[in-house]
Parts: structure tokens; C-alpha cells; sequence
């Protein structure tokens, strides 16, 4: 998918919200537990309910790995159905990868080619020679951690290195990097006031925004700094939205908590 087409599908539904695939079998409905594969259809339900308000879902790879292969398929079977009934959305697995130059063009083939993920989360810990294989393919988006939202994010980003922080660095070399124009970046919704600085140096990149709701991230905030001529954010919420309810109601429930949500972004895009 390009830039182009995710900013229509934001104009188009007046929305830019993410919605978080963040299952839990020790918090989906019960009744769920009796289907055959119950975190798929945890997810078909979600998405089913709520395709219409959000522009992007983002499965967070740790909640299917850590069920094995079952999980795994399940993760395989959701961005099937997705790119099947939905191509219009953006997809985001959330894999936080960042290894050596080999390993890192393996898992971008991985996501990119055999799940067809539309952009995959990488950290850049390591360097140019681990991010470049991932934005090297065409029409795919990597998205690089730059300020996150927990709290050991102080322990390293936020340090001074040379006169200035070092999540400015990193944002700052990484547009020297081949194919630099595919990378959107990850910026926590607890850190808005930091926003300001950020879109000095990297003013038209999509970023991603995760902590809206129950981290305590505030969208007008977020908004208030981030927001650019082509919206340029992803607001993402998870637990908020997927577990509004714990019922048989689950589905509907999470469609209301996402129609909050896509009601206030209305509000924003139409000021």
C-alpha cells in the first residue's frame, strides 16, 4: 500500500485510528474458547465489527508467537482475511525486529512477502545495516521505534549524546538511509509534548502512536502537535477497544469504544 492510498482511506472514513490485535486467551470471552481457533475468531469478530471505522489494524506479533505454531496460524489466518475482505486497510505486524543485515532481510521477507504485512515495526538499535533490507521493498512501510511510551524509554532515548537527545539522532540519521521515504516512526501518546520537536525534523512522515487510552495518552494532545497536511499519524488503541467487553457482546461493544474514537478524530480532521 502507498502513503497515497492509506491518506485517502483517512479522508475517506475521517478517521486515522489503529485498532491493536492484542489477544489474550486468559481475557477473550470464554465462550470463545470452544471454537476450533479461538484467537481467529476473536479477531474476524473485531474486525468484522469495526473494519468501517478504522484505516489500519496492528496484531502484535508476541500475543501469537508465544501459543506456538497454533498461534502462529491464527496470526496467518487474520492478515489473510484482512488482505482478503479488506485490502483497503493498512496492516502493521508488530514484530519490533532489528538484527544484522541477513537476519533483518529474512524477517522482512517473512512479514512482507509470505503474511503480506503492509509495514512491520523494527527497532534501530543496531544501525543502517539492520533497517535498510526492510525498506528496501517497494510499496511496503517500515516503522522505526523512535520515542516510546514506557517508562525505561527515559533510560536510553531521552540521554543527552552530543549536546542533544538521542532519539533526535537516531530520527536525523535515519532520513540519510536508502529508500528513507518508506519509514514512519513510533512515537508514545505519553510523550506528546515532544512532538513539536520531532515533526522539525521529520515533518511528513507517518507516525505511529500507541498509548491513547489506557496508558493515559491524550488525542487532542497528540493531535495538537503531531497532526500534519496529510494528517500523518496512526492513533492506536488495543485493550481500550478489543476488551470493552467480556461478553457475548465483545464484538459490538468494541465497535462502540472505536465510534468514540473515530467520532473524536472526525471532530479534529473537520477543524
Amino acid at each position: 500500500m502507498t502513503t497515497n492510498q492509506l491518506v485517502q482511506q483517512i479522508k475517506k472514513k475521517k478517521s486515522f485510528l489503529c485498532i491493536g490485535l492484542d489477544v489474550d486467551l486468559n481475557k477473550i470471552p470464554q465462550h470463545l474458547l470452544e471454537e476450533e481457533d479461538p484467537i481467529f475468531a476473536f479477531n474476524k469478530a473485531i474486525i468484522d465489527a469495526t473494519h468501517h471505522l478504522c484505516v489500519s489494524y496492528k496484531p502484535n506479533t508476541a500475543f501469537y508467537e508465544a501459543y506456538g505454531l497454533k498461534g502462529w496460524k491464527a496470526l496467518e489466518k487474520t492478515i489473510n482475511y484482512l488482505n482478503d475482505k479488506h485490502p483497503e486497510i493498512f496492516t502493521i505486524a508488530d514484530a519490533k525486529r532489528g538484527d544484522i543485515g541477513n537476519t533483518s532481510s529474512m524477517y522482512a521477507k517473512a512479514f512482507f512477502e509470505d503474511l503480506a504485512f503492509d509495514s512491520v515495526t523494527v527497532a534501530p538499535y543496531m544501525g543502517k545495516d539492520s533497517i535498510e533490507p526492510f525498506l528496501a521493498f517497494e510499496d511496503k512501510h517500515t516503522i522505526m521505534l523512535a520515542l516510546t511510551s514506557n517508562v525505561g524509554a527515559f533510560d536510553f532515548q531521552t540521554l543527552s549524546v552530543n549536546s542533544q537527545e538521542l532519539y533526535k539522532t537516531v530520527l536525523q540519521v535515519s532520513k540519510t538511509w536508502k529508500n528513507s521515504e518508506n519509514l514512519m516512526y513510533v512515537v508514545g501518546a505519553t510523550k506528546a509534548e515532544y512532538l513539536a520537536d520531532i515533526r522539525k525534523i521529520i515533518p511528513d512522515n507517518f507516525l505511529l502512536v500507541p498509548g491513547v487510552g489506557a496508558q493515559g495518552g491524550n488525542l487532542q494532545d497528540v493531535c495538537k502537535y503531531g497532526i500534519n497536511e496529510s494528517v500523518g499519524l496512526l492513533i492506536n488503541s488495543s485493550r481500550g477497544i478489543i476488551y470493552a467487553s467480556s461478553g457475548k457482546d465483545f464484538a459490538q461493544a468494541a465497535a462502540s469504544k472505536a465510534e468514540e474514537l473515530q467520532k473524536d478524530m472526525q471532530t479534529i480532521l473537520t477543524k
